[in-house]
């Protein structure tokens, strides 16, 4: 009956009040999404910076020292946890180097190096094999030997034809990194002391409070499906093939 009445309430607007602070759970989380925005933006920053250039090149250089190496580094960020690389991450960059904050968020852009750090290796490793495996797809394909034959130039050829459709799959899971990088990265926010809603989950885990986490549950899942909306959508931009079907076109 508690969770009827709950669920009569939010379908008008109402999520409840927080056991430990008497505020509205809708305050309470949107009060936190800008600090997990922001975290989530850096972390993507850093996941592109590395992911972009490591995938490209190792599909390029396929079978060279390069594409060992990158493939390497991919592998190592992808088995590294994230909790113990932002320990390494504090013990090698933050205590040789006191500017370095390692908690908190009221210190400006600075305080977001390590936990975007943090949080971007191990996205852009598993970014960069994605990226690397497409790209190789791609470039086996008819229409970038018809390219070639024509005489474009190998960069233009590898940035307006193969990356571009290479990244289709990327974009595919991009919605996915995206719904719960919103939903709060609870580990990372933990070891930086981030007052994101990962972290307003887990407190209100320990404390029982429920209406928290019935309302984190509920905007996150809707967020979620909306974010994937966006990314579907995308789809009608980056694919031509996906404009000529909507325009009765026949795609061979």
């Amino acid at each position: 009956m508690r969770y009827l009445d709950w669920l009569q309430g939010a379908v008008q607007g109402d999520l409840g009040v927080s056991f430990t602070t008497g505020e509205p759970v809708t305050r309470e989380i949107i009060s936190r999404l800008p600090a997990t925005i922001e975290l989530a933006a850096g972390g993507l920053a850093v996941m592109f910076i590395l992911a972009l250039p490591l995938g490209t090149m190792a599909a390029l250089l396929r079978g060279s020292p390069g594409d060992h190496l990158g493939r390497l580094a991919a592998l190592a960020g992808a088995s590294i946890p994230s909790f113990y690389l932002g320990l390494l991450l504090i013990t090698y960059i933050a205590v040789p180097n006191e500017g370095i904050p390692v908690m908190g968020r009221g210190g400006g852009l600075i305080n977001l190096l390590l936990p975007s750090l943090t949080l971007g290796f191990g996205l852009a490793a598993t970014y960069a094999r994605l990226l690397r495996a497409n790209l190789l797809e791609v470039l086996q394909l008819d229409f970038i030997r018809s390219a070639r034959s024509r005489g474009l130039k190998e960069t233009l050829i590898i940035s307006n034809h193969a990356l571009r459709n290479a990244l289709i799959p990327v974009v595919t899971l991009l919605g996915i990194t995206l719904g719960h990088l919103l939903g709060g990265t609870v580990v990372v926010e933990r070891i930086f002391a981030w007052p994101g809603v990962g972290r307003l989950a887990i407190d209100a885990i320990f404390d029982r409070n429920y209406p928290i986490i019935q309302g984190y549950v509920l905007l996150m899942g809707v967020g979620f499906v909306f974010i994937n909306l966006l990314i579907d959508l995308s789809y009608r931009f980056l694919d031509p093939r996906v404009r000529m079907e909507e325009e009765g076109g026949r795609v061979s």
